[in-house]
Formats: structure tokens, sequence, C-alpha cells
């Protein structure tokens, strides 16, 4: 039986799926961060395991101010929301949080640690 490792964080979200449609659809987000498969990087995992990979600063920079890295882009919505927008080559995915679920999943992250390198022999 493998080990878990208590690094790993598994936080989940609410976000909104922002569309021309008059109401906007909640969808699940699983918040992911693995410090043994990248420290730097998080990941969204919505329904169907559509997986986006970014880096954890980016999801930082984007709760203070807009910012942009590759196909991810980040910015505050108001006081307490956070959009972030998935760019694909057959549109994007507007998809809105609450920025205090987005903060919480941050702290885990930083709470996780880092990988310890290994030991020289």
């Amino acid at each position: 039986m493998a080990a878990v490792d208590e690094r790993v964080v598994d936080d989940h979200a609410k976000g909104r799926i922002i569309s021309d449609a008059p109401l906007s659809r909640p969808v699940p987000v699983g918040l992911r961060y693995d410090p043994e498969f990248s420290p730097a990087t998080v990941r969204f995992v919505f329904p169907g395991d559509v997986e986006w990979s970014f880096p954890r600063t980016l999801l930082e920079t984007g709760l203070r101010t807009p910012t942009r890295r590759g196909d991810i882009e980040v910015w505050p919505c108001g006081r307490v929301q956070t959009v972030v927008e998935f760019h694909r080559a057959d549109g994007v995915a507007v998809v809105q949080f609450d920025t205090v679920a987005l903060v919480r999943f941050l702290r885990h992250t930083y709470d996780a640690g880092t990988p310890t390198p290994p030991a020289r022999r």
C-alpha cells in the first residue's frame, strides 16, 4: 500500500461559469497542489477531468491585479470575487470564484511546504 503524501493539497471550490446567458452556472472545481509534482504549480480540475496547470504565483498576483501568462488570465473582480479565464483554441472559459476560497487554497499550499531534497551520500 502506497503512503499518502500529507503535503498534497486537494481543496474544492465552487466556481461560476460566466457566459452570455442571463444566469451563471455553478461548477465544482478541484484545487490541487503537489510539491513533489511541482512546487511552483497549482492545478484546477473541472468535471470531466479537464485540468489546467499554471504557476502558483500567477494565482497569487491575480488576486490583487490583472495578470496573464500563456492561456491563463486572473484578475480581481470587486472586493470578494476573482475571475480566472482559461483560453483554448476553440474559445474561452470564464470562471468566477469567491476570493476567500482561493486565498485559503494558497495558504494550504504554503502550509504544505516544499519537498525536501534527497540526502547526499
